[in-house]
């Protein structure tokens, strides 16, 4: 294998892949990059044997073949010749990178152990604006169980009916639902995809309107952007049914400003955190909403105002899964939802259902 390249285009590449490949594993494969050098481009190949990546670049190839490099040590060596035009020649067990008047070696494993990926993924087609998948993604991921107890809550429940797409999101303490419309599909889906997965196809995303198209095929999903492919397995197994955790009506519902809610959680939250539960009280009546944190550090007391529909509440909610829903939310105005001091709180917009969250309260001792 032998060619030429722009080091900035193949930094731009390493960099993009070199995500997929594993950090955790007894197989050094998957801790590589499969380059091929074939007809007038280089491909670049990882994958952890969950998610792949492959990208494509423009290269003058004097001979063909493929090697596999070590993914990290590569990306950050080829980061450092990005003002460079490289050659890359490969021997026996290493490749050659010369650049300017000088060269370099890295070791190599062979092409033929690199797992085989499946990029024919077309049986199902959803088309969505990247605008929207990138909103979908981003209010939604953050909700995506972290640890493995119940593997399919590290993925996005993703649902399609009549022209709309819902991605839900739960780890046992908040929910998050957001809801947009299609502009083409091929038939109704529901996948558990990881969040993972997702938060890598937002990072690929570009221009707002640009049109993007998620194909699937059993258990696989794959999205291409420019030149840049990603596939990812779906996780298998039942999802939680949300329709029995959201209530349908509320003894209490508060009209609040969005971003005063949001600044006065984050004040509280500065000592609220030093307590392992990091609870902030919110007592709500029609004189205003309190929000308070009380620690060993100190205490902040403040109000805000309200328009309140119904009985006087007190919750104690974890402020961590506050912000991070506040912050998720771009309306000036919220509605938040709740049927007494030991239900979930449930925060909507003023009106339409275009995206949920839910948070179970913290119970405490007073």
């Amino acid at each position: 294998m032998k060619f030429i390249c722009e080091g900035i285009d193949l930094s731009d590449a390493v960099m993009k892949v070199v995500k997929a490949c594993s950090t955790k594993t007894t197989n050094p494969i998957l801790e590589t990059v499969r380059i091929a050098a074939e007809n007038d481009g280089v491909s670049l190949l990882a994958t952890d044997g969950e998610i792949a990546m492959l990208k494509k670049i423009r290269a003058d190839v004097h001979e063909e073949g493929a090697v596999c490099v070590p993914g990290k040590f590569f990306a950050d060596f080829v980061k450092r010749l990005e003002g460079e035009q490289i050659t890359i020649s490969s021997e026996e067990g290493s490749i050659q990178i010369s650049y300017g008047e000088s060269q370099s070696s890295m070791q190599t494993l062979s092409a033929e152990d690199f797992p085989k990926i499946d990029f024919s993924i077309d049986e199902n087609r959803v088309e969505i604006l990247a605008k929207d998948l990138k909103e979908l993604i981003a209010k939604t991921t953050f909700c995506c169980a972290q640890d493995d107890s119940r593997p399919v809550l590290k993925g996005c429940l993703i649902c399609t009916e009549q022209g709309g797409i819902t991605f839900t999101a739960l780890d046992g303490y908040r929910m998050a639902v957001c809801k947009k419309t299609v502009l083409g599909i091929g038939g109704d889906i529901r996948i558990i995809c990881p969040g993972r997965t997702l938060n890598e196809i937002a990072r690929m995303l570009g221009a707002d309107d640009e049109k993007i198209s998620i194909y699937l095929k059993k258990n696989l999903l794959m999205v291409s952007i420019d030149d840049t492919v990603l596939t990812s397995r779906l996780y298998e197994g039942e999802y939680v049914n949300v329709g029995n955790i959201v209530p349908h009506t509320f003894v209490s519902e508060a009209v609040v400003e969005k971003n005063e809610l949001d600044e006065s959680v984050q004040r509280a939250a500065v000592l609220a955190r030093t307590d392992k539960n990091s609870v902030v009280m919110f007592d709500i009546g029609e004189e205003g909403m309190r929000i308070s944190s009380n620690t060993s550090i100190g205490r902040v007391d403040e109000s805000i105002g309200v328009m309140l529909e119904g009985k006087d509440v007190s919750i104690a909610l974890n402020c961590k899964y506050v912000s991070d829903c506040l912050g998720a939310i771009a309306d000036e105005k919220i509605r938040m939802g709740f049927n007494g001091s030991v239900a979930p709180c449930v925060i909507t917009p003023v009106d339409g259902d275009a995206y949920l969250y839910l948070i179970l309260p913290v119970r405490t001792t007073a």
